[in-house]
């Protein structure tokens, strides 16, 4: 479909033109056409007049667990491994296929709604999140953290259900929908899993070209019982191994230390933050300036709304920004707010691997419209400014991915929200809560 925007004020995330007032913005397929002052040629299926809005790159969520949106708030005010422990692996020990389905419509609706346009996610049950993400629209990079908790010296690839995983999502999805959907590969996290595993999967990545996504050094007691075991720390232990050779994105490092930041530099690996969860969790605060200056990229996550209780990625710009003012602005001063807004558009399309985060002509149209004319966004001195400090995810009232429409003044063009709501009350809910 060719579509023309007009009357355009965009924040383009390109670096030699910022700032964009009163251009055309046109989309034919799933690219952006042109971006510029003048008219373009040609007739358009649909024109839309950008009057009193903000156009700006779609976000990219670059840690979630789409389906934990079935779990929002359970197990509140408990550290990670608590939490973990105690609530989320009892509940999810009671998940199906149907139950997923239902929790990855239900995230990915809310994600929408507030303006994301690509996300990785981890989780299991990962064909039903694959199958849903290519209703909804949005691009996805797809992986099944890997698990394991046996006797490292029986471990088989034969018998371990995670890596058979990781071939039928390999073999059923990586490349689905013209590209919508990529596989990464993926282990959970170090204290779940074991050096025979890391091997394993590292060899699948290597094999097929995929990058990897792996919680990393979240919390001091993981971090140190690592070190206690292994004599390295979590990044480092994982690289012996091999997990890091075709670089991917780390979830978390609150805290990297020993030379972690540098060796992620140097392996490609992207930092994701995720201030809102590490706060809710007790985790701690990521050190930005640290890793930016070590030479890492750094882009932005909610991680699952269980341990969130929101997908709104404008909340976590917001929040990432204060809590870097707040732990080391002292020493740093502030991140900017162009920083910010690089970290949940382009830094996140890079590290995904994806063509996507910026308005420029080429580039995949993943694109959002926020109603500027709302109050909370009137006056603007500065578009960058109230983006990162004064937006919310409902001042979005339009989210274009791959070239398509999918929500519009409060409306859904690829979910039947009325139906995702009946089937998760109705369904998901019971099963994994009982009469809760």
């Amino acid at each position: 479909m060719s579509i023309l925007f007009t009357n355009v004020t965009a924040v383009t995330m390109s670096p030699d033109q910022p700032v964009l007032s009163g251009v055309f913005v046109a989309v034919e397929g799933i690219k952006i056409a042109s971006v510029g002052p003048e008219h373009p040629a040609g007739e358009f299926e649909r024109v839309i007049d950008c009057t009193g809005k903000v156009m700006m790159p779609g976000l990219v969520n670059a840690h979630t667990h789409v389906p934990m949106a079935l779990m929002r708030g359970y197990g509140g005010g408990c550290d990670l491994h608590t939490w973990l422990n105690d609530y989320i692996f009892p509940a999810e020990a009671k998940l199906d296929d149907r139950c997923v389905a239902a929790g990855a419509a239900l995230g990915l609706a809310e994600m929408i709604a507030s303006g994301t346009t690509c996300i990785a996610d981890m989780y299991m049950n990962t064909g039903t999140i694959a199958k849903t993400v290519l209703e909804a629209g949005i691009s996805a990079n797809l992986a099944c953290g890997a698990v394991y908790f046996g006797d490292p010296a029986d471990f088989s690839p034969e018998k371990c259900g995670d890596c058979k995983n990781h071939v039928r999502l390999y073999e059923d999805w990586h490349n689905a929908g013209e590209g919508q959907l990529r596989v990464d590969a993926s282990i959970h996290a170090e204290y779940t899993s074991c050096p025979p595993v890391w091997e394993w999967v590292a060899g699948f990545a290597r094999e097929h070209g995929l990058r990897m996504h792996v919680h990393v050094s979240e919390t001091a007691s993981e971090h140190e019982k690592c070190l206690e075991k292994y004599g390295v720390t979590p990044a480092q232990i994982l690289d012996r191994y091999g997990v890091w050779q075709n670089g991917g994105i780390a979830a978390h490092c609150v805290y990297l230390s020993g030379g972690d930041a540098e060796l992620f530099a140097e392996r490609g690996v992207t930092a994701v933050h995720n201030p809102v969860s590490n706060l809710k969790l007790m985790s701690g605060v990521a050190p930005l300036f640290f890793l930016r200056d070590c030479g890492m990229q750094t882009a932005l996550g909610t991680d699952g709304v269980a341990s969130n209780n929101s997908h709104d990625m404008f909340e976590e710009m917001k929040t990432a920004a204060l809590v870097q003012n707040y732990s080391f602005g002292e020493d740093h001063g502030q991140l900017s707010a162009a920083d910010i807004l690089a970290m949940a558009t382009v830094n996140g399309a890079r590290a995904l691997g994806r063509d996507t985060g910026v308005i420029a002509a080429g580039k995949i149209a993943d694109m959002i419209l926020l109603d500027f004319t709302a109050p909370n966004l009137f006056p603007c001195h500065d578009i960058m400014e109230n983006l990162v400090y004064s937006a919310n995810g409902s001042n979005v009232c339009m989210n274009m991915a791959r070239g398509k429409i999918i929500y519009e003044n409060g409306t859904f063009l690829t979910l039947d929200l009325e139906k995702i709501r009946a089937e998760v009350a109705g369904y998901a809910l019971p099963r994994i809560f009982g009469g809760k």
